[in-house]
């Protein structure tokens, strides 16, 4: 499909506004290190909000989703707790709090807090760099799979007849774009960019789903789903069968039943309860271990104060779920519906010329923006996926320079540098991150295959030693260094090709093995200096096993009190994942027309809304309760 003139003014003029916009701010953002990765601690608690949701509406995961409601209908909205989505309820109800109290800069620097400045916190400083880095890596070359693949439906030029080869070229003119602003800009860059991308993917969200209410009908739609399609609840199976509409339907639409089928079987999914189950039970531990050290630590620690912090996490789920589920079911749909005749013409040409034909499932975002999005409001659909694109990458490009720069370099190398030196180091090291990245990038082909690796192998490996540094006291740098270690090693062996275990079923004894470790390290060396300890829980005050160090501060601090809001925070979380989960369901259930279920998921994020704001909002705190201190007696 060639775009009209109006659709390419749109996009060049919105690419024109992103990098005017990043070299605007360039002067403000590098002004010292504090300004260019935390923008001075200055902005809102809403901008960083509506940041971080920008951040998450990336290209590469909503073709993902929009493949997951193609196939698993209304259900889909359980298969992100991979990530896990719920993440941000644990963030909201007390991580956040914690993690801004800090006062650091980056996730390294929190270490140090943590465990102090010995050999042994040195380690996991320095271990935690490298997860971080890896981290990095594998979201630039995660953003950049899905915008070649978008970008190279659009453009008309083409260098080559094989697609995948057009497909990295156009995402490597993408990613430099993209690179230019965010060196220049830093975080100030993110934020401001990220809002105005935002802005334009909610009015593309509402537009895409009006139009798919306007062109797929309820009978459509019932004609070409499984019994189940619209059901939230589940029982052991998943009880979808694709075969039996394979069968059933015209034609030119088997083929979409058969795909289908031959997907789920090829994902594992069909033993629904048994993924759910392995979903949560890692995705609880990965939430309680705090955000991983990447964009989403940076807004949080650019809040202005911990209560701030909590509220950009609320904030996230009430902007972002919404709108973007809007997209994807409209999307969705309306591949479902038609798609039928292009794949079957795709199977004939594939037959003909002697190949397999294998449908893509991460194309059917491309196919419904060809068919059925209008002049102009396609141009304006594409700039907001650029958009999309520019904010997840360049927030993770944000984070390399932060971990690298300030924890490396300006910790060991040049301590003593002149602050726009940093910053200039800091655009040398997003440059090389961009290369590396989009070059890991080439060599990927498959956007589910990356995510399931980040999501299970990688942060999966990063779980153990990260909760049990919030909640025990005797963890040490050399315990946190070895879990990590593990971690790290597990999720690179389980990325190699030829190993075919799923990260996700290999979480259970990857994570064992990990706390091993951690448990093994940390008495094999000496607990971390107890002023540290000290000093780490006085302003972050955690629930836990915390009993030996508040004994220590409260000798000192008579005053000092215990966190005892283990239940409560626990009862917010359970509260706050039904809501998140009402707040997924209601746009799909307006999309698909289901008003009657509509109407109850409505009901449940009003009455959970009622409850966290007498239970979360009105108990959120800067600091921690502490009554008055007396003054120690003299010794």
């Amino acid at each position: 499909m060639t775009l009209k003139l109006l659709d390419i003014v749109i996009i060049i003029g919105y690419l024109a506004t992103v990098v005017t916009v990043g070299f605007w701010i360039s002067k403000r953002a590098a002004a010292n290190m504090s300004t260019y990765y935390l923008a001075g601690n200055k902005l809102p608690w809403y901008a960083l909000g509506l940041s971080n949701a920008s951040g998450m509406f990336d290209v590469a995961g909503t073709m993902w989703m929009v493949y997951l409601i193609v196939v698993y209908g209304v259900k889909s909205v359980f298969v992100p707790w991979l990530w896990p989505v719920f993440n941000q309820i644990f963030l909201m109800m007390f991580l956040a709090v914690w993690l801004r109290r800090s006062g650091v800069l980056t996730g390294a620097e929190w270490i140090t807090f943590r465990f102090g400045d010995g050999a042994s916190a040195r380690a996991s400083h320095f271990i935690i760099v490298v997860f971080a880095l890896i981290t990095v890596l594998g979201y630039i070359a995660f953003g950049y799979l899905g915008i070649g693949k978008l970008a190279a439906e659009f453009i008309p030029f083409r260098l080559s007849a094989d697609p995948l080869t057009n497909e990295k070229f156009y995402g490597l003119i993408i990613v430099a774009i993209t690179t230019l602003y965010v060196v220049k800009g830093g975080m100030y860059s993110v934020v401001l960019t990220e809002i105005l991308q935002f802005s334009i993917m909610f009015v593309v969200c509402i537009c895409i789903a009006v139009i798919a209410m306007q062109k797929v009908s309820p009978q459509a739609l019932a004609a070409m789903t499984p019994a189940g399609w619209k059901d939230l609840f589940f029982g052991w199976n998943l009880n979808l069968d694709w075969n039996a509409v394979a069968h059933s339907v015209a034609p030119d639409y088997r083929i979409v039943g058969a795909e289908a089928a031959r997907k789920v079987a090829k994902d594992g999914y069909s033993l629904f309860t048994i993924f759910v189950m392995l979903m949560l039970f890692k995705g609880i531990f990965q939430s309680l271990a705090g955000p991983a050290p990447n964009y989403d630590m940076q807004r949080l620690l650019s809040a202005k104060s911990p209560a701030e912090a909590a509220k950009i996490s609320g904030f996230v789920n009430v902007v972002l779920l919404f709108p973007r589920y809007l997209l994807i079911t409209g999307l969705g749909i309306l591949a479902l519906v038609y798609i039928g005749p292009e794949w079957t013409h795709q199977k004939a040409a594939a037959l003909a010329a002697g190949r397999p034909f294998v449908a893509d499932f991460e194309d059917v975002l491309s196919f419904a923006l060809h068919q059925f999005i209008p002049t102009g409001v396609l141009g304006l659909t594409i700039a907001g996926l650029l958009a999309a694109f520019m904010s997840s990458y360049s927030a993770a490009l944000n984070a390399a320079p932060a971990y690298l720069v300030n924890d490396i370099y300006k910790k060991y190398v040049n301590p003593n540098a002149a602050p726009h030196l940093y910053v200039r180091v800091s655009y040398f090291v997003s440059i090389m991150f961009a290369i590396i990245g989009t070059g890991i990038g080439l060599f990927l082909t498959s956007i589910n295959d990356i995510l399931i690796w980040i999501t299970s192998g990688l942060y999966g490996g990063y779980a153990a030693a990260n909760v049990i540094k919030w909640y025990w006291w005797r963890m040490n740098g050399v315990g946190y260094t070895a879990g990590m270690a593990v971690g790290i090693v597990a999720a690179l062996i389980l990325g190699l090709p030829w190993v075919t275990i799923s990260p996700l079923t290999a979480f259970p004894f990857v994570f064992a093995l990990c706390v091993a470790a951690c448990i093994l390290g940390s008495y094999l060396a000496p607990p971390t200096d107890m002023a540290v300890l000290k000093e780490f829980y006085r302003r972050t005050r955690p629930w836990g096993f915390w009993a030996p160090v508040h004994a220590a501060l409260a000798a000192d601090r008579p005053g000092t009190v215990k966190n005892t809001d283990f239940w409560r925070d626990m009862f917010n979380v359970v509260i706050g994942i039904v809501w998140q989960t009402a707040i997924t369901v209601s746009p799909i259930f307006l999309v698909i027309r289901e008003y009657d279920r509509l109407y109850w998921s409505l009901g449940i994020v009003a009455a959970a809304t009622v409850v966290l704001k007498f239970t979360w909002y009105d108990r959120l705190r800067d600091a921690p309760d502490d009554g008055p201190l007396a003054t120690p007696a003299p010794r």
